[in-house]
């Protein structure tokens, strides 16, 4: 339980730091970035970053994707900086799908919901 409990601590405040990381880069792009949630393995050598993907293109993505992981090395140095830990992990950056997906999901559950209420009508 002790272990989660830091492990869950780390990682809100990797999210926090990466966040603020973002703010002091000179891309517009990566400054405006919602960081959704971050996690670590558990050695906390890799630390999966998931970003809202809402206001982007694909290919705005891969674009932010590659200008993420030129950023990663400054990003590290920040978090090392603001935390004084001895080690960060490898940041790996990914623009979160599920979000997306709930909304088709529901999307289709109304499509679904006025066909059946159609069908009711025309009995």
């Amino acid at each position: 339980m002790d272990k989660s409990i830091r492990l869950q601590r780390t990682q809100s405040v990797l999210k926090e730091m990466i966040q603020e990381g973002l703010a002091t880069l000179n891309d517009t792009r990566l400054n405006s970035l919602s960081i959704l949630e971050v996690r670590c393995s558990k050695g906390k050598y890799n630390a999966e970053v998931s970003i809202y993907s809402d206001f982007y293109t694909q290919k705005e993505q891969e674009q932010i994707l590659h200008h993420l992981k030129k950023a990663e090395g400054i990003l590290k140095e920040y978090i090392l900086q603001a935390s004084s830990w001895y080690k960060c992990p490898k940041l790996c950056f990914y623009f979160d799908k599920s979000i997306e997906k709930a909304k088709n999901l529901d999307s289709i559950f109304d499509q679904i919901a006025k066909e059946k209420t159609k069908e009711d009508g025309h009995d």
